[in-house]
């Protein structure tokens, strides 16, 4: 079984880990936490985890991932909290800054199998939602695409945990909105649960509309498939495409880069690349000849800036996303005929937002 750590006691956690320590300096406002800074907050919140009922249930490893959740919750508070000018404290981002920095932690310090590791991610990226669903424009969608990523259930469980975890004089109305979370996710098939679609068309329709049921079911269907690799370099995205799509035509952005004698650090000549690659996918989209886009993709900006535009010429697209371990990565990639400077790697391995069901009609993850 997987575990963060084996020695649980704040003492340990604060000499073994350096994400851990800094928590003691970073202050929270204290109409939203009177318990005091970040380390008081987490340590609050996974005694209450513990004492839940729900908690008890869950299995060994489940128990040990909702743990390892509550742990890193807040982990990028230090690097977002901000001493407003009116005397409030604030962390806007730290859930999606958190997200990253757990995936790195997670990959590279203390490996994780990828999808114990996701979860976990996931839990930390999302750990604000039960709170303020119904405070986004369209509660029920952000439900949805949430449970595409995440266990809503797990997520409630840690949403009340960090609830519980503070001392503030509005817990009671947190709570509630914990129990309206859980109703609005039963209502919409997503509690515990992926949102289930009638098909791929039908799900990518609802994400990307407006207005739409998502039980609606679309007559058009895609026109052509589009493959889209993502990973970091030395991941084997290229065996994968070999091994696979050997007979499809490949728009290879190195390939592109190298035959225009173009540096991967000259950053104007990066836009001339990106632009002959998507010259080459609208030939082929408008041919409605399918093809694999070879690339890192290693941010979901990046692919939506992709995704765009094959969804505009109705192409269903599949997101292959191909992960090593850190070590063989790195191994990997020391074998390589163009090797990528270790510095260069470590900033990549910072940036890796790994696909989700949100982003294309299918997505594989091949791990190995």
């Amino acid at each position: 079984m997987w575990q963060i750590t084996d020695n649980k006691q704040w003492p340990a956690l604060e000499q073994q880990f350096e994400w851990v320590r800094v928590m003691a300096s970073v202050p929270q406002d204290a109409r939203h936490h009177a318990e005091g800074n970040v380390a008081v907050h987490t340590q609050m919140v996974l005694e209450q985890l513990q004492q839940l009922p729900a908690y008890g249930e869950l299995s060994p490893q489940e128990q040990e991932i909702m743990w390892a959740a509550a742990l890193l919750h807040d982990v990028e508070k230090y690097s977002t909290t901000v001493h407003e000018p009116d005397g409030r404290i604030t962390s806007a981002g730290h859930a999606r800054k958190g997200e990253m920095r757990a995936r790195q932690i997670l990959y590279r310090d203390i490996p994780a199998p990828f999808h114990i590791r996701e979860e976990i991610a996931k839990l930390v990226r999302y750990h604000g939602l039960p709170l303020w669903a119904f405070d986004k424009k369209d509660p029920q969608k952000a439900v949805i695409m949430a449970s595409l990523e995440v266990n809503t259930r797990l997520l409630a469980m840690l949403a009340r945990a960090d609830a519980l975890g503070r001392i503030c004089d509005d817990q009671a109305d947190l709570l509630y909105r914990l129990d309206c979370f859980e109703e609005l996710c039963r209502d919409n098939q997503c509690w515990g649960v992926p949102r289930a679609f009638a098909n791929a068309a039908a799900k990518m329709n609802y994400l990307l509309k407006e207005g739409v049921s998502p039980d609606y079911v679309p007559y058009e269907q895609p026109l052509t498939q589009v493959i889209m690799m993502s990973g970091l370099p030395g991941a084997g995205k290229d065996t994968y495409v070999q091994q696979h799509y050997k007979e499809w035509p490949v728009i290879s952005l190195d390939d592109i880069r190298r035959a225009l004698k173009i540096a991967p650090t000259d950053k104007s000549g990066n836009g001339t690349v990106i632009q002959a690659a998507k010259e080459q996918a609208r030939e082929y989209l408008r041919k409605g000849r399918s093809f694999v886009w070879n690339a890192t993709n290693i941010t979901r900006q990046m692919r939506e800036q992709l995704t765009g535009l094959f969804f505009t010429y109705h192409a269903a697209v599949t997101i292959v996303y191909v992960e090593v371990p850190a070590s063989r990565l790195l191994q990997q990639n020391s074998r390589r005929e163009h090797v990528v400077p270790a510095a260069a790697m470590e900033r990549l391995i910072s940036k890796l937002e790994v696909p989700s069901l949100t982003e294309a009609h299918e997505v594989i993850w091949e791990v190995r």
